[in-house]
Order: structure tokens, then C-alpha cells, then sequence
């Protein structure tokens, strides 16, 4: 199975790749667009700020082709709030995937939210034996709110999007190559699409 993790320089894709590594796969690390296109799975992995992302992205034909990509795409953090609608993080334009738009937490609580979080109400495939309030890992500033596209929720302070899947598209606001053995089977029911 060749897996492409796109690279635009804003990804945490060391740690995806040992992850796929401790399932027996091994992912090519790119941002060419003949690779990502031909691969049979693609992982969207992001750390950092919405705006200088989407920059990186369209400056390498990335943010037209992701959007039509037919294979199961995984977007992860940075990468799944990308494929939304809209951030307020910069007031950034996202791919528009999903209909959801980001935005910041409210001052009644610490951000970045950072740690382990129960997730709950869980859909689809990828949770396929996962049981509901498992922990994962997270750390972030921007939320997804509860929309039609939600798979799974958390709460920190409010309820709010932990997972979102349209099609062939699937994003996790958690990092699951962080998130021990519950992280390693939600990417191993995604790598089994």
C-alpha cells in the first residue's frame, strides 16, 4: 500500500511516520502532486497557524488538489481544521471539504488545550473497536463546533468536534500517532479503507 503524507512544511509527519512504522507500514513523506494523487491513501498531518498553512499550500497547487482526491484522506489537527470552511485563526479560508468553520476557544478557559480528552458519540469506520470514551491526545487553540459532518465529540468547556468525516475525507482534531493504542487502531481502521 504506497501512503503519501503530504509535507508543505507545516506537518509533525516524524511522528506519523514512526506510527505507521509500529503498524508495518511506511509512509513517503511529499508534496508532489503526481505521488499524493497516486497514492492509495493520504494522511494531511499540521502543526502551527491556519494562515502561513493555506499560504504553503496554495504555493504548491496543494489546496486545489486535495479537495478532489478520490482516495480516503486523513486530516490530522492543523490538517483537519484546514479542511474546513473557514478559520477565525487569521480569518483563513480553508479547502471548504467540510462545512464547519474554526474558531478560537472562549477566554473561560487555558489555551492551548493540552493533553488527554475523552472522546464520545463515536461514528464510522475509523472508530470500528473503539470504545466510546477513550483518550486521546490533543493540543490546540481552535475548535470545530458540532455540525453535520461530526464523527466523534470531546469537551473542553463546551462540546466540540473531535473527528469529522464526509466521503472519502476524515479529519481527527487529536494527534492519534500520540494517542497510544487507541490512536494506533483508529490509523489502522483508517489504512484498512
Amino acid at each position: 500500500m504506497e501512503i503519501a503524507i503530504i509535507d508543505y512544511g507545516a506537518g509533525n509527519v516524524q511522528s506519523v511516520c514512526f506510527a505507521l512504522e509500529r503498524l508495518g507500514y511506511s509512509g513517503k513523506v511529499t508534496h508532489d502532486i503526481d505521488a499524493i494523487s497516486g497514492a492509495d491513501k493520504v494522511i494531511f498531518p499540521g502543526v502551527g497557524a491556519a494562515q502561513a498553512a493555506m499560504t504553503k499550500l496554495k504555493h504548491s497547487g496543494l489546496n486545489t488538489l486535495i479537495p478532489i482526491l478520490k482516495q480516503p484522506v486523513l486530516g490530522i489537527c492543523l490538517g483537519m481544521q484546514l479542511m474546513c470552511a473557514h478559520s477565525e485563526e487569521g480569518d483563513t479560508d480553508g479547502l471548504g471539504i467540510f462545512e464547519e468553520k474554526v474558531v478560537r476557544f472562549p477566554d473561560s478557559v487555558k489555551v492551548p488545550q493540552i493533553g488527554w480528552n475523552a472522546i464520545e458519540n463515536l461514528k464510522g469506520p475509523l472508530f470500528t473497536g473503539v470504545t466510546e470514551a477513550s483518550d486521546i491526545y490533543m493540543v490546540h487553540s481552535y475548535y470545530v463546533a458540532l455540525g453535520a459532518d461530526t464523527i466523534a465529540q470531546t469537551n473542553y468547556g463546551l462540546w466540540y468536534s473531535a473527528a469529522l468525516g464526509k466521503n472519502n475525507f476524515y479529519g481527527t482534531q487529536f494527534h492519534p500517532e500520540k494517542s497510544g493504542g487507541i490512536g494506533e487502531r483508529i490509523l489502522a481502521n483508517f489504512l484498512s479503507l
